[in-house]
């Protein structure tokens, strides 16, 4: 069952791949594109359910089901950590607990429901536009479950850094029109100010902890917190700023207004569901350095 997790991302990623690479270059007609981007979000939607229901019978939702699909960075040289030679390693991890289960079914739900919507509201479109636009649904589908799965900092970064690519898509989709690539321009400029922050956030987490996964660091700061305590507070404000710029929170908020430039269906998937809300997932997820 431990693929189930990995089938959660599988499915919206062959549709962003198939639409964009072959559907968009071949003319595929909607009928076609339309089935291969439902056919992607919704077997994630079925997917996650299963994901879910496993978890909640196997484990229960006091515990976490944590799964390694591979070894992404596989074990070097690292740095003294604790006086101790801590070699650097990252794993392509996924973590189902009670926070990323409620996110997981929400993503997909609403996910699969907007696409629904979108085959009807975007018909009108040429068919290359109509399979660019479903895959680059698709694909931000596949970056917001990656940033909600992540089982450590690095893979949550990789869906943060994903999500904000497809916004920049997805807002300057009609970039035939100065104001709309302007404004996807925009939003992808600022979110990378907030999106510094996280990454230097990361450097100084590994730095402290000789580690970037979740419950590592839980624990590290369960059993001496007080050794900890002012490293948190700079780890904290970092990754703040981070959230700050993908929530369009004061300062950073100045991108959302113009992102309105999309497609109806866009502003109700990300500026309204789910990107905005991955600042504040962040911040769930990292609880213990708020402690």
């Amino acid at each position: 069952m431990d693929a189930v997790l990995g089938l959660v991302l599988l499915f919206p990623l062959l549709g962003a791949v198939a639409n964009g690479l072959i559907g968009n270059r071949r003319g595929w007609s909607k009928r076609t594109t339309s089935a291969v981007a439902l056919a992607g979000s919704g077997l994630a939607m079925l997917s996650a359910f299963t994901a879910v229901a496993y978890w909640l019978w196997h484990f229960g939702r006091h515990h976490v089901w944590q799964v390694t699909l591979f070894s992404w960075i596989p074990p070097l040289p690292g740095h003294t950590v604790a006086g101790q030679l801590a070699p650097f390693s990252i794993d392509f991890s996924l973590r189902l607990d009670a926070l990323s289960a409620v996110m997981v079914f929400f993503v997909t739900f609403v996910g699969f429901l907007i696409h629904v919507y979108s085959v009807g509201y975007m018909h009108g479109e040429s068919d290359r536009g109509f399979a660019r636009y479903f895959a680059y649904l698709n694909l931000f589908m596949f970056a917001m479950l990656t940033l909600v799965l992540g089982a450590n900092l690095l893979v949550l970064f990789v869906g943060w850094e994903g999500v904000g690519l497809c916004s920049y898509l997805l807002i300057g989709y009609y970039f035939t029109q100065d104001w709309c690539a302007s404004a996807g321009k925009k939003a992808f400029i600022v979110n990378r100010i907030g999106d510094f922050g996280f990454l230097l956030a990361i450097f100084l987490a590994y730095k402290v902890f000789g580690t970037v996964d979740f419950g590592q660091i839980a624990q590290a700061v369960e059993e001496n917190p007080a050794s900890y305590a002012g490293y948190l507070n700079a780890i904290g404000l970092l990754l703040f700023v981070g959230a700050v710029g993908k929530s369009a929170q004061l300062p950073l908020y100045v991108w959302l207004p113009d992102a309105m430039a999309g497609p109806t269906p866009v502003s109700a998937l990300i500026h309204a569901a789910t990107m905005v809300t991955a600042g504040v997932y962040m911040v769930a997820r990292t609880n213990v350095i708020y402690r």
